[in-house]
């Protein structure tokens, strides 16, 4: 089943095209409202690089388990 969505609130420009497996790809900065200083803090905090790396990273997935499990309780 093919999904669409529409990406652009989230990405820059530059980016709003691209298929998913590039998106995972694409440096961090590439998401909206993440400039290249804040990439490079996440870079030196968290060795992120990429959106992929982002998404996968251990303590940014905990903490959204755990906003999801309490916004669930409600």
């Amino acid at each position: 089943m093919a999904v669409t969505a529409d990406l652009a609130k989230l990405l820059d420009k530059e980016y709003e095209n691209k298929s998913l497996a590039d998106l995972i790809k694409a440096p961090v900065s590439a998401l909206s409202g993440v400039s290249e200083g804040d990439a490079r803090l996440l870079k030196e905090a968290f060795h992120i690089n990429t959106i992929g790396d982002l998404g996968r990273n251990k303590f940014f997935r905990t903490a959204t388990a755990l906003v999801d499990l309490a916004e669930g309780a409600k």
